[in-house]
């Protein structure tokens, strides 16, 4: 008998079903088996790790914080489009379709080979319900095409069987995600709340922003916090099953619990944290309070072997860090192995349960978030961004921005208020200058000045008549030195620039 091929559409969806099917019972897999990642986000993982460092800078310069949400609706497009061609290709014979399952199932598989055992069973139960999955359903979607005779009841079940697939791997999806975000987390953070030792935080002067003129709040709410990381999913580690060792070049090493490491001195800190992907006038960057303990109490505690040179630090996710030991050790840099952020413990999405904050460096050297693992080595050892082209050192530049006007906006003619903010970590600010259509500089009011591990806000008045203008300013830190007018990009160690700003006075 010559075979009857299938209807394009039911093709079509037979090659989405059984993809379903395989991304959910991966899913269920790793929650069952406390794995950190899924098929579909460890495909993902590997997608970031292969991108060239050019396109994640354009990524991150595009979407900001939602980057990682692009990058996972384009690769769920991606995998739709790979199920439906699978499908089509298949209205004659099943095989086709199932080796196209089959060879992304191996891509999935072979970007979790690396890591735990339990992430390697997820993708492989993926690539063998996926392909049993098709032929399945490719044999069910065939009986309507092969037999006129009872085309009504072989519809039914085809429809039927959709059915079933469809709650079937959206329970699987379901129940894999509960159990890998861990109920526990929750109520983890929570206790943490409560057997945190409070320390006083330093009080934030009157006068420390100019919100009223249009600068930000001198403190971020959590919420409003800028997250870059390479998580495509927030880990979840309950500080109960949170275990810290710091090991390497030391004398004696150290393990801690974290209730053996909240008995430790805390100190509480207001600091500014910088992203080195900020462009010129980004906003990639944020003020809290951390509190945490000394990151040089437990360096002096374990004891530093001569010759070393950095701490290397690596997350649950096996995101690594190395920090230069002389800035941790100096004795007011006031680094930080933080628990709390704003009077919290740390939200999941920014460390929970620990995370190292560093003054004046940038976070990719220095602010490793889901902190397990810390070893005191040389510079020989090459950090997670050090291996894809950014600089082994980076100590945050003096700059500033403006956030009022903003760009292309139209204000009153005559008395026109200019303000933003400016920072020179472990430095400080000494003067903000701002000057219109290439004009003479005057100085800003800065706000109060709090720290020099924070931001400082600042705003003038600028006389403009009616038509186009463009606002630029600069900063100058403590020690006389002002931030270069020369524009670099953001790779290999931050941007530089001054900020302008273009807007219409209208009168």
């Amino acid at each position: 008998m010559t075979p009857v091929p299938l209807p394009r559409l039911r093709a079509a969806v037979v090659g989405l079903l059984a993809t379903a099917a395989a991304l959910g019972a991966g899913q269920l897999v790793a929650g069952i088996a406390s794995a950190r990642t899924s098929p579909f986000i460890a495909v993902g993982d590997a997608a970031i790790d292969l991108t060239p460092p050019a396109v994640k800078d354009f990524a991150i310069g595009l979407f900001g914080t939602a980057d990682k949400l692009v990058l996972l609706t384009g690769m769920a497009v991606v995998i739709a489009a790979l199920a439906v061609a699978a499908g089509l290709l298949s209205r004659w014979h099943w095989w086709p379709g199932a080796t196209v399952i089959g060879v992304f199932g191996l891509v999935g598989v072979a970007a979790t080979l690396t890591g735990p055992e339990a992430e390697v069973a997820a993708s492989l139960t993926a690539l063998v319900v996926g392909v049993v999955a098709f032929g399945w359903l490719h044999h069910v979607a065939g009986l309507a095409a092969t037999s006129p005779v009872a085309v009504s009841e072989d519809r039914r079940r085809f429809l039927i069987t959709s059915t079933l697939v469809v709650l079937g791997a959206g329970a699987a999806g379901v129940a894999g995600g509960f159990l890998q975000r861990g109920a526990g987390v929750t109520s983890s953070q929570l206790a943490v709340a409560a057997r945190i030792p409070k320390v006083p935080a330093p009080p934030v002067p009157p006068g420390a922003d100019f919100v009223a003129s249009g600068t930000p709040t001198f403190l971020t709410a959590n919420r409003d916090f800028y997250r870059i990381d390479t998580a495509l999913v927030v880990p979840q580690l309950r500080a109960e099953d949170w275990r810290f060792r710091l090991h390497g070049m030391v004398r004696r090493e150290l393990v801690l619990s974290f209730d053996e490491l909240i008995q430790r001195r805390l100190e509480a800190r207001q600091i500014t944290l910088a992203c080195v992907s900020n462009e010129v006038g980004g906003d990639l960057i944020s003020t809290a309070t951390f509190v945490g303990v000394p990151v040089r109490d437990l360096l002096l505690e374990a004891g530093v072997q001569p010759g070393a040179q950095q701490l290397f630090t690596t997350s649950v996710d096996g995101y690594t860090a190395g920090t230069p030991l002389d800035v941790l050790l100096e004795p007011d840099r006031g680094a930080l192995l933080a628990v709390g952020m704003n009077g919290e413990p740390l939200p999941t999405e920014h460390g929970f349960p620990i995370r190292m904050v560093v003054p004046g460096l940038y976070g990719y050297v220095s602010a490793t978030k889901w902190l397990v693992d810390a070893e005191v080595t040389t510079f020989d050892r090459a950090h997670y961004w050090q291996q894809r082209g950014w600089s082994q050192q980076a100590p945050i530049k003096t700059e500033s921005r403006i956030d009022r006007p903003r760009a292309q906006a139209s204000v009153a003619a005559g008395q026109v208020t200019v303000a933003g903010i400016a920072w020179a970590q472990h430095t400080g600010v000494e003067r903000v200058e701002v000057r219109a259509d290439d004009g003479a500089w005057q100085a800003a009011e800065l706000a109060t000045d709090v720290s020099r591990d924070t931001w400082r806000m600042w705003r003038t008045t600028l006389d403009l008549p009616p038509g186009e203008h463009v606002v630029e300013c600069r900063a100058t830190d403590r020690t006389g030195e002002t931030q270069t007018p020369q524009r670099q990009p953001v790779v290999p160690d931050g941007a530089t620039g001054w900020h302008a700003v273009q807007f219409t006075c209208t009168g």
